[in-house]
């Protein structure tokens, strides 16, 4: 076998722009909370890089990829620590050698394959933290990373993105028993992280002053810049799924860019119909659900259905945020309302609006295909969901009861940046006399210790029903 050059450069390059994305989430979810707390909220995306970037050399990749234990997970000491892949040895192993002996993944190195789907790992980890935002330990954040991926990410990775054939080793039920499609991550990813992300939340509880003080992002122009990277970042999550420069790359990056602009439209025209604005917030949060959304369905459908797709998740997503309020959890910048919402809707999309004329093959219901790709996807779905649900469950519960996964309630109030890492995102106080000091206070709306904005509210435009969607 012949490594071909154009698509190992092509997935490389996915992969660096998948790793932007949680950068990218950093700043999207960063903007998202009061000052007080930015910068631990980016931190927990960095620590999720972090942790997840040693775990997955070590067993992650094998526990994902490794020959699969009756199609549930794989063997996670097959590929322990990786260097089996650095020579021809990894024949052995079940890999193909190409011709100067590296270890090959189709016609790509399998350190390239590797590395795509490290990112994966790292960023589906990381949506997580949106949903306890302003009150979570950090260091038992990172634990649970560690256990949360161990236990619940790299065995479902399995299930959907193992397909038999890959490296010639055995694979998940989900990818080749029930033929779900999810060509990027719908169900492993979003549904995957909104699920976990809701668990959390019920465990933690509610911030002090939730549905009661002013939580407003507090840097909007933050938001809308960490959005724009997931968006750039997404063509690669997608695209680069097709693991070669070729057509259907070319399919899905179209599908991308389609439902990702119909989603933001979509939501808009949601907020202007129910608000009477329409937000730079609401543009951002579009942007997000159309991604997610499209996500598992980018190589099935056509560039119509993946505008139809689009429409439906920003409508969709937009409503569904307000859910938190109505049932009564904390989920702090909706994690649960675009990804969970999200990743339902585009995996059940595909039995809607796939079509044969797509890369993927297979006719939908208003193709003529009937209910049989409806209820895989359905079964699939449900399936996520509900492991997360329980497992998550289980961990969340044991830190807490444990470890503590909750800051006190001082800290929380007096601002998570300084109880866990003694710093603040903007030291207005080193520009120099009070007086600049309280200009900065007054722009950015210093925030007192019970949570309320220091700003006159009423003097503030008004803003959505939620403090922000996540990525």
């Amino acid at each position: 076998m012949t490594i071909d050059t154009g698509d190992t450069a092509w997935v490389l390059a996915s992969a660096a722009l998948v790793l932007l994305m949680t950068p990218g989430l950093a700043l999207f979810y960063g903007g998202m909370v009061r000052a007080k707390s930015a910068l631990n909220m980016m931190m927990m995306s960095f620590g999720a890089m972090a942790t997840i970037g040693v775990t997955w050399v070590l067993w992650g990749y094998s526990e994902s990829f490794g020959n699969s234990w009756h199609g549930l997970v794989g063997n996670p000491f097959q590929h322990f620590g990786l260097g089996n892949l650095l020579s021809g040895d990894a024949a052995i192993f079940g890999y193909q050698a190409a011709a100067n002996g590296v270890p090959a993944h189709g016609g790509i190195p399998a350190l390239a394959f590797v590395a795509f789907q490290a990112v994966f790992a790292i960023i589906t980890v990381a949506l997580i933290s949106g949903a306890i935002a302003d009150r979570a330990k950090y260091s038992t954040w990172l634990i649970f990373t560690v256990i949360w991926a161990t236990v619940v990410y790299f065995p479902v990775a399995n299930w959907v993105f193992a397909f038999d054939g890959y490296a010639a080793e055995k694979g998940g039920w989900i990818a080749n028993q029930l033929k779900t499609i999810d060509f990027a991550g719908g169900t492993a990813v979003h549904i995957n992280a909104g699920a976990a992300a809701l668990v959390l939340a019920l465990i933690l509880g509610k911030r002090v002053g939730f549905a009661k003080d002013p939580m407003r992002p507090h840097n909007l122009t933050m938001v809308m810049l960490g959005a724009a990277l997931l968006w750039f970042g997404w063509f690669g999550f997608n695209a680069g799924s097709a693991l070669g420069a070729n057509n259907t790359a070319a399919v899905t990056w179209v599908n991308t860019m389609a439902a990702t602009a119909a989603a933001c439209i979509g939501w808009l025209a949601t907020e202007r119909i129910r608000n009477g604005h329409a937000t730079s917030l609401g543009a951002a949060s579009g942007i997000v659900a159309g991604l997610v959304a499209i996500t598992p369905a980018c190589s099935a459908v056509t560039p119509l259905g993946a505008v139809a797709i689009g429409i439906i998740a920003g409508v969709l997503c937009a409503l569904a945020i307000g859910l938190k309020y109505r049932l009564g959890y904390d989920d702090s910048l909706d994690v649960v309302g675009v990804h969970l919402v999200g990743g339902i809707a585009g995996t059940l999309a595909i039995g809607f609006f796939a079509s044969k004329s797509a890369p993927a093959g297979v006719d939908g219901l208003f193709y003529g295909g009937g209910f049989d790709q409806l209820w895989r996807q359905a079964v699939g779905a449900g399936a996520v969901l509900v492991y997360s649900f329980v497992c998550t469950g289980l961990i969340g519960l044991a830190l807490h009861k444990t470890l503590g996964f909750r800051i006190e309630r001082e800290a929380e109030m007096s601002g998570i940046d300084i109880g866990e890492h003694a710093e603040t995102s903007y030291d207005l106080g080193s520009l120099g006399g009070g007086g600049l000091v309280h200009a900065g206070a007054a722009m950015f709306g210093s925030t007192h210790t019970d949570g309320s904005n220091h700003k006159d509210s009423a003097a503030q435009p008004s803003m959505p029903d939620h403090q922000g969607a996540s990525s």
